[in-house]
């Protein structure tokens, strides 16, 4: 057996071992807004269980990537891969939206309670009353907000904000977190326990991008860096 077909096996072996790691493979994704390039990115790979960090100057397609990612905004997509099926972009699944806990930095809630706030993604998701429950319970004691759990949103400070809606995306149990910049704008005490959780989700082994320019969450144990520019995704660190 030659030398050149030996390495063409051993080249084939790899990639399927590569590929049973891979949690999300993305080829060729184009996000085109009035013309305008908003995302170009050729190849994008996530490992199942690592956490990304997500650099880059406003405007460079860090937050756009996210959405697109969580079907929240259109783009064309040669192959897009999750958990080793092919997903089509142009028509996202609904079954996609449970498997990706999507944070935004201003997360979005109800005027109801944290309780209801963190119910109703489960509820979206057509599940038992009783399972509903349970679920809402044990997020909110993983998230250690048993204070704030009748309290209205609006009553809530931009920390306690960010771990309601770490609890409501965690309740879904999602195989991989898009968090776009979870500590800006907060307080010390907001940012040490709202990376405290990030923390817990990293170590339970999930996968999480995280579109951010925080120290504390650079150092965390593992991390693999990217960076962006003009919607460019420059390359791992």
């Amino acid at each position: 057996m030659t030398a050149t077909v030996l390495n063409q096996r051993h080249d084939a072996v790899r990639g399927l071992i590569s590929g049973q790691h891979m949690l999300l493979t993305c080829r060729g994704l184009r996000r085109v807004v009035a013309g305008q390039n908003i995302l170009d990115v050729e190849r994008l790979e996530l490992e199942r269980g690592r956490t990304y960090l997500l650099s880059g100057s406003n405007g460079a397609g860090k937050t756009s990537l996210l959405r697109v990612l969580a079907g929240l905004d259109e783009a064309r997509c040669k192959q897009f891969l999750f958990d080793g099926v092919e997903i089509d972009l142009a028509n996202y699944p609904r079954r996609m939206r449970s498997k990706l806990g999507f944070v935004h930095h201003h997360p979005m809630m109800f005027s109801t309670s944290v309780t209801d706030n963190i119910a109703f993604g489960l509820r979206a998701a057509g599940m038992s009353r009783p399972e509903v429950r349970r679920r809402t319970d044990e997020a909110i004691e993983w998230a250690d907000i048993g204070s704030l759990a009748n309290r209205p949103p609006q009553a809530l400070s931009a920390g306690e904000k960010q771990r309601v809606a770490l609890a409501r995306a965690h309740a879904l149990d999602p195989a991989m977190y898009l968090l776009d910049e979870p500590t800006a704008n907060l307080d010390e005490n907001g940012r040490v326990l709202v990376t405290h959780l990030i923390d817990i989700i990293a170590r339970e082994g999930r996968t999480l991008l995280i579109a951010c320019h925080d120290r504390e969450l650079l150092s965390l144990d593992g991390v693999v860096r990217l960076h962006m520019r003009d919607g460019h995704l420059e390359g791992v660190a």
